[in-house]
């Protein structure tokens, strides 16, 4: 049984300004974000995120159509690991109003990645053994307003998080991660590809992750929906590894 509860608000400042506030809690009362987004109307969109899910490469984790979750969401996800950017700490996110009309970007920053996720008037200070420091996100999405071709959408995305590697054994670069999806729906059937890499900057241990998603969704009709879904990672490490998740939904 799902158990999430969200709290939010909107409202308008006397400049114009608007401003809206979001605390969503995840099953079992975990906490999942909170996020406060400024809307300046001759600017775009400034998101002040507490951390955790939401912005930047993240939103982008899987974007493979489905009817109710990803494959490796429902008990399958051992040993798979998706791109998450620099949304793990706090994240000031700026989203532009003066792009082309089909074409979203973002630009998101954190000054801490592995930064812990702060209560009223609490520090997000990171461990002092991690080597994670600052990242940075920029994301771009189309649709077909500007592509030209109705239905169609394309998301990419890449990230950078500094990362000590010389102050820790194991360690030898920066964390970079890169993705790529494609996004076609005709009539009820939508079907999607997705690729990511991740690098970890690692020397050993897990060094990199490289994924493959693919999804297709028929709705039946507005109160039944089907859907199929693959995932396949591949990791690069002293014995490399892959893992595959398939599932197959049903819901309204």
């Amino acid at each position: 049984m799902g158990s999430n509860l969200t709290f939010s608000g909107s409202g308008e400042l006397d400049n114009g300004w608007g401003v809206a506030l979001s605390v969503a809690m995840l099953n079992q009362d975990a906490y999942s974000n909170t996020n406060v987004i400024v809307t300046i109307p001759s600017l775009g969109d400034v998101r002040i995120d507490q951390g955790g899910t939401g912005t930047g490469l993240d939103r982008m984790d899987d974007v493979t159509p489905n009817v109710w979750e990803e494959a490796y969401a429902t008990g399958l996800g051992t040993g798979i690991n998706t791109i998450n950017g620099s949304a793990g700490g706090s994240t000031i996110e700026f989203t532009p109003n003066m792009m082309p009309d089909g074409l979203t970007a973002r630009v998101a920053y954190s000054p801490n990645v592995a930064g812990s996720n702060a209560g009223d008037k609490a520090s997000a200070a990171g461990a002092a053994s991690d080597p994670t420091g600052s990242g940075y996100d920029i994301t771009l999405s189309a649709t077909d307003a500007i592509l030209g071709m109705p239905g169609l959408t394309l998301d990419i995305g890449m990230s950078k998080t500094e990362q000590d590697h010389t102050g820790l054994a194991g360690y030898d670069d920066d964390i970079s991660e890169e993705t790529f999806a494609i996004t076609y729906a005709a009539g009820g059937f939508t079907v999607g590809y997705q690729w990511s890499e991740e690098d970890l900057g690692r020397s050993a241990s897990e060094q990199q992750y490289e994924n493959d998603g693919y999804g297709v969704t028929f709705n039946i009709n507005d109160d039944l929906s089907i859907g199929w879904n693959h995932y396949e990672s591949v990791q690069t490490s002293t014995t490399n590894v892959t893992t595959e998740a398939t599932s197959v939904h049903v819901a309204n």
